[in-house]
C-alpha cells in the first residue's frame, strides 16, 4: 500500500519560515519524480516545486530563491524548506509522487496534505 505522509505545517508570520517533510512508503523511492503543490479554496492545485528521480529542482518562477526541495533516499523522504514566507502562501500543501517518466506509465500518488498559515 502506498502512502505519502507530510508533516511540518503551522502557522508562522510573514517572512518566518517551515520545513515541510513528507514520507514515502510502498513504492520505490528512487524512480519516482517528487513534488509539492499548494492548494486554496475554490482554487485549482499548484506546482510549488519538483525533485526529479536523479535530484534536479524546478522551481515556478513565484517560490524561486524562497523554496528549497530536497529528497534523501536513505529516508524515503522529500523536503520543503519554506523561506521569507508570505500571506499569499497560505495554502494546503501537497506531496505527489510521479513515476510515470521512469515507469513509462501513469504512476502517480498524494498525500493528504498539510496546512500552512502565514499571517500577515
Amino acid at each position: 500500500q502506498v502512502q505519502l505522509v507530510e508533516s511540518g505545517g503551522g502557522l508562522v508570520q510573514a517572512g518566518g519560515s517551515l520545513r515541510l517533510s513528507c514520507a514515502a512508503s510502498g513504492i520505490i523511492f528512487s524512480l519516482y519524480d517528487m513534488e509539492w503543490y499548494h492548494q486554496v479554496p475554490g482554487k485549482q492545485r499548484e506546482l510549488v516545486a519538483t525533485i526529479t528521480s536523479s535530484g534536479a529542482p524546478i522551481y515556478p518562477d513565484s517560490v524561486k530563491g524562497r523554496f528549497t526541495i530536497s529528497r534523501d533516499s536513505a529516508k524515503n523522504t522529500v523536503y520543503l524548506q519554506m523561506n521569507s514566507l508570505k500571506p499569499e502562501d497560505t495554502a494546503v500543501y501537497y506531496c505527489g509522487a510521479d513515476g510515470s517518466r521512469r515507469l513509462y506509465r501513469a504512476s502517480r500518488y498524494w498525500g493528504q496534505g498539510t496546512q500552512v498559515t502565514v499571517s500577515s
